[in-house]
Parts: C-alpha cells; structure tokens; sequence
C-alpha cells in the first residue's frame, strides 16, 4: 500500500503549483502524470503573461507560487503591453524557452524531499461515505491519501482532430486519461465537453522575414516575480504578418471539412481564443487578421504561428500557410489540431475548490473549464494551500474579489454556470484599478506570510519596499516647486506651465506629467534615483488617488453583502416572492453569502432584497 498526505494528479501548470505549495508546507505529496517528460508542458502557446494574466502571475508570486520565477529564469522576450494606456490595462507578457521551462519547473519538483513523481494513468477515485480515500490507476495499483487534487487538463477522455480525422489523445502524441471520468459520474459529479486546439509548428529556416513586421521585446526590463536578482537574458524578436483574402478562400471553401462545421465536435471552444475558421466565418466583414510568429525557444528552430488555431486538414493547413506573406514556402512541423475533453462543471466546487459532494476532493486547472497556463496555475495554488488547510482543520484561504483577480476567476468559476472555456480578462472584474499587476505584492504578500509560503525575510523586504513608497509619496506631497523660468523652460516641452508654487503631487497629476518628467522638473527628484518599481506605484497611487477611493468605497458596499451569510442547508423552494426560475439558480449555485447570490445569472435586485428580509428573521 502507498500512502500520502495529498496526491496530484496531473503535471501541467496546475498540478506543478499544487505539489510545490502543499510540499513546501509539508505535506507528503505524489505528482502523478501520464508522461514525465511533460511536466510543465507548454502544448500551446510557449508565452506567459499577457492582459490580466500577468497580474494572476504575479498575484501567485505573491502568495509563494513559482510560475514568476520560472518565468523570469527561462525567458527569450519581455514585453508591457498596452504601455501608452492606463495602470489599470498595462500587462507583462514573456515568450519562454517551452524547454527551459519545463527543465526548471522538473528541478524545482525533484528537488524537494516532500514529493514523489510517478508516471502512471490514474483511472478511479477511491471514495468512501463522500469521502476520498485515494486513486487507482491503469495497473490496479492503490494510492491512499485523505486528500486529492485533480489538474487532467485536456486529457479526461480526450480526443484530437486534424481534419475529419480524429484520435483518443489529450494532447496530440500524449494518450487520453481513460477511466477517471466514469469514476466521477459514478460518485455523482457531473461532467461537460469542452474544446480547444492550438496552431501549427513550422520550420524557421523557410520563412520570409523581410515580408513581417519585427516585434522586438522592451530594452527596459521588467519581470514578473518580486524576488530580486533576475536574470538577464538575450532577447528573440517575434514578427507580425497578416492573413490574406486567398487564407479567407481557402477557409471558407474547406469548412465542410472542419470536424467542428461537420458536427463531429460537440464540445464548446474558447470565446476569446477561436480557430482561424472561426474568425473568418464570425466576423466575415474582417479582410485580414494578425498572425504572429514566435519563437518557441532559442536552441530550435521551431515557430509557433499564434493566432493561426485550426482543425481543418493536413493538406488544407498547408495552403492556407502558404497564403500568409513570407511563409510562401514554409515547411510544417506538426499540424495545427482541435482537442476535445472532459471537464467538471465549477458550480459542483466551493470557493476553496474542493468538490461540494466529496470531502478531500479538489479540482484545479482545465478540469474546471478554464484556459491558459495562468488560470491553470493560479487555481493550483489555491487547490495547494487548501489540500493543506483542509487536513489541518483550518480556515480555507478564500480570496475575493476585491483582492485579486484570482479571486474573481475562483468567484466567478463556481458562481457562474459558465459554459465555454473561462479566460481571465480586465474587464471580468469590477475593481480592475486596485487589482493591477504592479500592486500584486501589496495586496497579496501578507497573505502568503501568513499561510507560510512567503519566508520571513522576503516578506521584510517586502516591508522596506511599502515603507520607501509610502516615505515617497509623502516627499511628493510636501515638495513644492517654484515657477522659475527655468522650471517653466522645462514644462514647455510637455504643453504646461506654473503661476505658482505647486507640490509636485500636484504637478504629477496633470495628464502629460509623469514620473521621467519630473526627474527632468526638479533636482531632488532626480537625485533620489529610485527603483523604477517604487516610483511606478508611487506614482499610479498619487495620480490614480479619487479613482482608487472610489474602488474602495465599492468594495465597502459589497462586503456589507459579503458579511451576511447563507446557511448551507437552506430549502429555496420555501421561500416566497421568488420565482421557480430563481430558485433553480439558487438551489444550483448554493451561494455562501448574499453578495455571491447577486453575482448569479438572471438574480435580480429584488431577489437579494426578498433574500435580505428572510435571513434577518
């Protein structure tokens, strides 16, 4: 008999954060996955970061994740996005080394006493009075511990498409997870088909690059974990191009020959990541879409075509990659595919992500019908300190909305019946001007001290970091500066002037005014010569000030709605002035507080109100 504190099951970016966290916290722990030389697998797009994601990833460096410093360690390209717009939108986004990733990631497994990596299939939960117990895999071998988390990714009863051709695969070379899916219907969860798919791999050697357009990573760095001491590394560029009206033809011509136009797919693909079909049949008044290519790491020669997704056929892939400028005569590699997969429907899980109906059971990544690497990750910490939580009988860490986007994507996976794959966006959360990616260690850091992921003398230097800010933030509103014709000399090349003597967080106020201009403005600014993390938040504080209390006095609203409870055996059906419609959602969700019961689909107002009057009796 084998026994664990916790098992994981699975190895992709969830499963590789729920092992560390939980061993790191000293739970003995048994990573389980069907090929060991995919652990922290990129199928898809070998890049991390990107609009929201980067404040997950940098939300789950903050709580002691590793996804940050694998990132920064393993990198060919940095990037800020969206620089010329506000804090609030701004996002690091990295292109990876897919091998030095997953190199690093094994190092930091295998590294640690506390986990066991096994190569096997799992295919059975072991559950006893809705209780797990363990796993069973393919060889009928048993694996006992009072805690499980499943990350399976898109291997649950997996299949790929290339074309109307199809194979039992979660990933195309990777066998599909059999087994596991029946033993989760059978202890009464329900399952959904979900679909995703990724682009085709060509040879570098057969582009054309003088037809693209170069992208070059950002010469000023930037990273995504709060550790000092990153590394600097060469930079790759990537290269834009365009898809053409001959890419359209070809498409719309051979969509008979799409499995999902065919109705062999019935599983629901990404809103906001579709197949190239899929752009040119919904928005058909486009003429061209971007397709970048990406190096995916910088000992091969091996592209990734991002945004070029496609089921359609082998022989089709190879004309439409034809028609792109500069890859006239591009070689394939491996063949775009769609892959389709079952997955656990959120609403069956609990803030912590444990399942509602087994006690020890955890699901984590896109099991839960999420998509990208950062959701992955982010919700396998959580699973990880949970697991830990639960076997020790403490209180589940249960972020919220208001402080972080993690906590949006957990609230709004179990609060949501959600039916295509969840991809974090700005625009999910209500309070996307607290919850930027440079602030991540403020709101987080305290936390994952408590939990005990963040060591005490990082969490001090986390501690100087807050103190310079804040003694910088008072300096800017205590310096005043002069309307000297010098000064005035200076303001002219940004369109402004003073009358008077000002305060520099006043001058840092004005739209055209940032934190480089005033090093140019006045002298003990520029000799201060601060870090550009602590100016940077110095200043989106000083500039952002009646936007942030406005967020904050949102959030005070809402967790007035937060604070009163539901009790969990409540019957819906006996409430009145509800309808039958309403009460479905709410026998379904079984939301915890009033403020999750007004987050639900079709919940009205009145709802929450009638709600409100039957808890305070």
């Amino acid at each position: 008999m084998f026994n664990y504190d916790l098992i994981v099951v699975g190895a992709g970016h969830a499963g590789c954060e729920a092992a560390l966290s939980a061993a790191k916290l000293g739970l003995k722990t048994l990573l389980t996955t069907l090929n060991l030389e995919h652990i922290a697998l990129m199928p898809c797009n070998p890049a991390v970061g990107g609009p929201a994601k980067s404040a997950l990833v940098r939300e789950i460096d903050a709580l002691g994740g590793v996804m940050g410093i694998v990132t920064d360690a393993t990198y060919i390209q940095m990037k800020i996005l969206n620089s010329s717009k506000g804090p609030a939108v701004r996002a690091l986004r990295a292109q990876s080394d897919k091998k030095e990733y997953m190199s690093f990631m094994r190092n930091l497994i295998e590294k640690n006493c506390y986990i066991s990596l096994k190569q096997t299939m799992i295919s059975g939960l072991l559950v006893e009075n809705n209780t797990v117990k363990g796993v069973v895999d393919e060889f009928g071998l048993e694996y006992h511990a009072p805690a499980v988390i499943l990350t399976t990714g898109t291997s649950l009863e997996g299949k790929c498409y290339v074309g109307l051709q199809s194979v039992s695969a979660g990933r195309m070379g990777e066998r599909a997870a059999t087994g596991l899916s029946d033993s989760l219907l059978k202890h009464g969860l329900t399952l959904k088909r979900l679909k995703t798919g990724t682009p085709a791999r060509v040879d570098s050697r057969t582009i054309d690059y003088s037809k693209m357009t170069i992208q070059p990573g950002d010469e000023e760095l930037h990273f995504f974990s709060f550790e000092p001491d990153r590394p600097v590394r060469k930079q790759y560029p990537c290269y834009l191009t365009r898809t053409t009206e001959k890419t359209h033809e070809i498409i719309r011509s051979n969509l008979d020959k799409s499995p999902l136009y065919a109705g062999l797919i019935h599983g629901i693909g990404p809103r906001y990541c579709p197949s190239i079909e899929d752009k040119v049949v919904r928005f058909a008044h486009n003429p061209s879409h971007h397709i970048f290519i990406e190096p995916e790491g910088k000992d091969t020669y091996e592209i990734y075509v991002q945004g070029f997704s496609t089921s359609l056929p082998a022989e089709v892939q190879i004309q439409m990659l034809h028609s792109l400028p500069g890859l006239e005569n591009v070689h394939i590699i491996k063949p775009a595919y769609a892959v389709e997969y079952d997955a656990v429907p959120a609403l069956q899980l609990n803030h912590s992500l444990m399942t509602k109906k087994i006690k020890g059971l955890f699901c984590a990544g896109q099991i839960n019908g999420t998509s990208g690497y950062e959701e992955a990750a982010a919700q396998g910490l959580v699973a990880g300190i949970n697991a830990y939580n639960y076997l020790n009988n403490n209180d589940m860490l249960e972020l919220s909305r208001s402080n972080s986007y993690i906590g949006t994507l957990i609230d709004d996976l179990v609060t949501k019946d959600i039916q295509e794959p969840y991809r974090m966006l700005t625009s999910r959360s209500e309070y996307r001007l607290l919850l930027r990616q440079d602030n991540a260690d403020e709101r987080l850091t305290p936390i994952g001290h408590k939990i005990g992921l963040i060591s005490d003398e990082r969490y001090q230097r986390f501690l100087d970091k807050q103190k310079r800010i804040e003694d910088e933030i008072e300096r800017l509103k205590t310096t005043k500066i002069s309307p000297t014709p010098e000064v005035n000399e200076k303001l002219a090349k940004y369109n402004e002037n003073i009358e008077r003597g000002m305060k520099l967080s006043e001058l840092l106020k004005r739209p055209s005014i940032d934190y480089k201009a005033l090093k140019e403005i006045d002298q003990s600014t520029k000799e201060l010569d601060l870090p550009c993390d602590i100016f940077e938040e110095a200043e989106i504080k000083i500039k952002y000030d009646g936007y942030i209390k406005r967020q904050n006095q949102q959030v005070e609203t809402m967790d007035r709605l937060e604070k009163i409870k539901i009790p969990a055996d409540i019957n819906y059906d006996e409430l009145q002035h509800i309808s039958t419609e309403t009460k479905e959602k709410l026998a379904k969700v079984r939301p915890a507080t009033l403020g999750q019961a007004a987050r639900i689909g079709g919940v009205k107002p009145a709802d929450i109100s009638v709600l409100m009057v039957m808890l305070g009796r």
